[in-house]
Formats: structure tokens, C-alpha cells, sequence
């Protein structure tokens, strides 16, 4: 099975472990540029509404309702050579968004994107805990989110300095080289061995099973506030308070150093301490975090908020590392898929239903809400156990 086992006093850091990792950074650098401009080119550029980007949102999350059936339909292929397909059909729909002239081509545009982009969530920890073992897959995924953010941090870093160089520079461009960095990294993908991830017993197409019913409930009330915690955020700073392209740029720069430092740390406390605690734990303080972007109108706080809320996202890995611990190989990647779809139930319906909200209620109303939704949670990922006492060594 190649090297996707490892012995336990072994470093995590494998050869296909390090190719992995610098096609993670070439994704989420252009991934950086992208997310760097993404709002003010919605807002300044196309000219959209606060309600038009959440609906765009919602859309956008379409595929991911199909995910489960799309994975079934590819789940024979290669592990690598599914990563692969899925990161090049995201670069190639993010380089369409450079020439799109109307809502309804952005709509299509970001559909292409989004599904490239949903099938490369759940492949790329199925990747990354192949190449791990159950006792450090939590180091393994901290590992990989701390290269993402340093990728994320230079490629905001390169948005906030050239951004305020050139102010006149098209803010198409940055979607053009963003998908460029995003194409290559889904050529090193390819080139990971084809047995990564293969299992002596043949892997179900289509899996729901009653013992991962946590983890289902789980993703389910992730999806409910994924929008609101990824997105909605910063365009409320945007469209609220009048930030502009390099102060978003800064602004995610900064959450991403903080990210880096942050990510093996929080690998390394999920590993010891249990999923239940530290998710559970996470999800009280997004609570409180949600709260004050509801209560509190200073744009300095709420900027600092909004950092520790992608710092407390980052928990969320606990989730996949959960599965990991429990499910036996053949099972790992159809729960993965399948928790994606039940994810994008309420991650598809969530920002529609909070655009048509948004005009009666506010942003403060639409946090508030998403605050609830968080807090509800919290008794079942208090319920997580994985049984490996090996975890607290």
C-alpha cells in the first residue's frame, strides 16, 4: 500500500506527505489571490448586492448537494487521479470568472468552480489521512491547514502590496493568475502514486451508516453556518464599513499568520485531548464570536472577531479525524462524500433563506441566528468518542 502507513515513532512528513503539501500550498496560494479580491470584485466590480452575493453563495453550494452520487459514480478511479481531476476543473472555473459580464454567467461560472472545488473537500483529508496513522492524523491535518494559511498568507500578502501599488490593476487579473497556481497544483497531484488510499476490501460506492450518525448531525449544523462564518463576515466589513481591497487583503494576511502558527497546535490538542472536547469547545466560543458581530458596531473589534472566527473554523477538522479514528479504510472516503451532501443541505439553503432575511433583520439578526444554530451543536460534539487511548500519549 506504499507509504501511507507509517510506523509510530516515525516523522509524519513522508516523500507523496511533502508532494501533498506543496500542492496545498500551490492551491491555496491561488486560492489566496482569489479570496483576497473576491468580495470587492462582487461588490466594486460586477456591482452586486449584499443579497445577490448570499443567493450566489447558496447556488454556488449546489454541487455539494450531489456530491455523495458524484462520488459514486468515480469512486473506481484512483484516489489521486480523482484529487487531481477535481483541483484542475476549479482552476479552470475560477479563470472563467475573469470574463463575466452578467449575474446569470457568474452564476454558471461559479458552478463549474464550486464543483471542482466540492469534490476536492473530502479527497483532499481522505489524501492526507491515507498518508497518516490513526494515532497522528490530527498532526497530519494541522500540519497541512498550517501550509495552507502560509500559501493563503502569501498570496494576501502579494493582494495587500500590489493592490495598493496599483490601484487601477483589473481585479479580473487576480482570478487569471489564481487559477493558473490552482491548475498546477492539480498536475503534482496527479503524479501521487495510484494505490494511495486503496483498501484490500472494495470501498462501497454509496455508504450512510447508523454508527456515524454524530458525524452526520454534525456536518449538518456546520453547513447551517459555513456562509455566514466564511463569507458574510467580511462582506459586512465590506459593504458596512467601507473597507477596501487591501484592508480585506491585510485583514486575511493577518488571520492567516495567525493560522500558520496555530494549525499543528490545534492538530496536536485534537490528537491529545479527544474531538469531543476540543470541537465542542471551539463550537461555545464561535458562539460568543457570532454574538459580537451581532452587539458590537466597532469596525476594529469586529475585524479582530472575524480572525478568531477563522482560527475556531479551524477545529472542524476534528470532525474528519473522528471518522478516521472509527471507520474502517474501505468506508473513509464514501463517509466523507457523503457527509458533504448532508453538509450542503442546509449550507445551500442557509444563505438563501438568510439574503431574503438580510433587508428585515439585518446582519445583526442573521449572526444572532447563526450564534443559536452554533450553540445547538454543542451537546453532540460533546458526544464524540473515538475509543483510542493512544490519543492522550
Amino acid at each position: 500500500m506504499n507509504e501511507f502507513r507509517q510506523k509510530p515513532g516515525a516523522t509524519i512528513w513522508t516523500t507523496n506527505l511533502i508532494l501533498l503539501a506543496v500542492a496545498v500550498f500551490l492551491n491555496r496560494f491561488g486560492l489566496g489571490l482569489l479570496g483576497g479580491t473576491r468580495t470587492n470584485f462582487f461588490i466594486d466590480t460586477l456591482g452586486l448586492s449584499g443579497g445577490q452575493v448570499l443567493w450566489l453563495e447558496g447556488i454556488r453550494e449546489l454541487p455539494g448537494l450531489g456530491l455523495m452520487f458524484i462520488a459514486a459514480l468515480t469512486m473506481r478511479l484512483p484516489l489521486s487521479q480523482r484529487a487531481a481531476a477535481s483541483v484542475f476543473v476549479m482552476g479552470v472555473g475560477y479563470a472563467l470568472y475573469a470574463f463575466v459580464h452578467s449575474y446569470t454567467a457568474l452564476l454558471t461560472v461559479a458552478v463549474v468552480a464550486s464543483f471542482g472545488m466540492h469534490m476536492w473537500m473530502p479527497l483532499n483529508r481522505a489524501l492526507a489521512m491515507c498518508l497518516s496513522t490513526k494515532e497522528k492524523t490530527g498532526r497530519v491535518l494541522g500540519a497541512l491547514s498550517s501550509v495552507g494559511a502560509s500559501a493563503s498568507l502569501v498570496g494576501m500578502g502579494a493582494i495587500a502590496i500590489i493592490s495598493k501599488l496599483l490601484e487601477s490593476l483589473s481585479l479580473s487579473t487576480y482570478y487569471i493568475v489564481g487559477s493558473a497556481f490552482i491548475i498546477a497544483a492539480s498536475l503534482l497531484i496527479s503524479r501521487l502514486p495510484a494505490d494511495i488510499g486503496a483498501t484490500e476490501i472494495e470501498q462501497p460506492r454509496m455508504l450512510l451508516r447508523r454508527r456515524y450518525w454524530l458525524y452526520y448531525i454534525l456536518t449538518f449544523f456546520q453547513g447551517s453556518r459555513k456562509q455566514v462564518l466564511g463569507t458574510f463576515g467580511t462582506l459586512v466589513l465590506v459593504e458596512s464599513f467601507g473597507l477596501k481591497v487591501w484592508n480585506i487583503s491585510l485583514l486575511l494576511l493577518v488571520s492567516s499568520m495567525v493560522n500558520m502558527i496555530a494549525g499543528p497546535y490545534i492538530g496536536s490538542l485534537i490528537d491529545r485531548f479527544s474531538e469531543g472536547k476540543m470541537v465542542s469547545l471551539s463550537y461555545l466560543l464561535l458562539s460568543f464570536c457570532c454574538i459580537g458581530f451581532a452587539t458590537i458596531h466597532s469596525v476594529w473589534i469586529l475585524v479582530i472577531l472575524l480572525i478568531a472566527i477563522k482560527l475556531l473554523v479551524m477545529f472542524g477538522m476534528g470532525l474528519s479525524t473522528y471518522v478516521y479514528r472509527i471507520a474502517p479504510p474501505e468506508e473513509l472516503t464514501p463517509t466523507l462524500s457523503a457527509a458533504i451532501s448532508i453538509n450542503h443541505i442546509t449550507s445551500v439553503a442557509m444563505p438563501l433563506v438568510a439574503g431574503a432575511l438580510l433587508p428585515l433583520i439585518g446582519y445583526e439578526g442573521i449572526f444572532w441566528g447563526t450564534a443559536a444554530l452554533i450553540i445547538l451543536s454543542v451537546p453532540f460534539a460533546m458526544a464524540l468518542r473515538t475509543g483510542l487511548s493512544s490519543c492522550t500519549t
